[in-house]
């Protein structure tokens, strides 16, 4: 009985976390970046052991990190579990972040939403060559789709993520730093929002509640 009552809390905690904190957590981090990069040299002069990171863009990723490993306890304090694409962004982070400030070369993070959205994209789309919806599995409990739902959107998230992973490499090889900072804050985030509002008529037509209320 107590592990059926502490499944019940948990998942009771879960349902409690509104989707306003967390898309703070998701979007805390990318702010913290965007401010640390363009507050850079002032942030150094407030506190001096910011001077071991290096220049503007190595205190961002600094930053970015510990934001990054702080979204993710405050989730796992809030909810006992740590959902699948913000761990995996998350450890990406860790690893090209701390590859950008051990080898002092920004690239490694830049390249980072490059190989997340690739990874992503990747695993969904040879998840549906294989006959899988894997997003199915990331998001069934949020809301019911008809197999035929699950497929087509897991395709358009698929081809959308690999979407993502071209923007980004267009952008940070052919723009300055301080202006591929700004657009994965500034764009990217409205992209996604865009993207995702605009599946919700998708998601309606193949909802498994609607259908059944359909029929009756």
């Amino acid at each position: 009985m107590d592990v059926e009552s502490n499944q019940r809390e948990s998942e009771k905690m879960v349902r409690e976390i509104s989707p306003l904190l967390k898309f703070a957590l998701e979007l805390g981090p990318l702010v913290v970046f965007f401010f640390a990069n363009s507050k850079g040299d002032w942030l150094a002069e407030k506190l001096p052991v910011l001077h071991e990171f290096g220049g503007p863009i190595f205190i961002a990723t600094g930053l970015f990190m510990i934001a990054a490993a702080l979204a993710l306890a405050v989730s796992w304090i809030l909810t006992r579990t740590l959902p699948m694409m913000p761990l995996i962004s998350g450890l990406v982070v860790l690893v090209f972040g701390a590859l950008t400030l051990y080898l002092q070369n920004d690239t490694f993070i830049k390249m980072k939403p490059t190989i997340v959205n690739t990874l992503f994209g990747v695993i969904l789309l040879g998840g549906l060559f294989f006959g899988q919806s894997l997003l199915g599995y990331v998001f069934n409990s949020a809301f019911k789709l008809t197999d035929e739902g699950w497929r087509k959107l897991t395709l358009r998230w698929g081809i959308f993520f690999l979407f993502l992973a071209v923007l980004n490499e267009v952008v940070w090889r052919n723009f300055s730093t301080d202006t591929w900072v700004a657009f994965k804050v500034w764009g990217t985030m409205p992209i996604t929002i865009i993207f995702t509002m605009a599946q919700m008529p998708l998601v309606m037509r193949h909802s498994v509640e609607s259908l059944n209320k359909d029929d009756k």
